[in-house]
């Protein structure tokens, strides 16, 4: 008998057209999500590589432009925005 309820009320939940489906559902970029951050603009925002090891041998004028925040240009937005859709 709970078995039973329990699936009318399943039942009416999926016939709801209060609430548009919205499939299919895009995957965000596992790899995107982990180096990317989406700013108010619309364009991201990403931090350089090779800052935090080996740094005996560079220069401190080139440890300081690692240190700084790297944008996306316009052709990389349009394929971030692809690649992270709900961001």
């Amino acid at each position: 008998m709970f078995s039973f309820a329990r699936q009318l009320v399943v039942a009416s939940r999926l016939f709801s057209t209060s609430v548009p489906l919205g499939y299919p559902k895009l995957k965000t970029h596992s790899g995107t999500k982990k180096r990317w951050r989406a700013i108010a603009s619309g364009a991201f925002k990403r931090a350089h590589a090779g800052h935090s090891h080996l740094n005996v041998t560079k220069r401190p004028g080139r440890k300081n432009c690692l240190s700084l925040t790297a944008y996306s240009a316009p052709s990389q937005t349009a394929k971030l925005k692809k690649l992270m859709p709900y961001s």
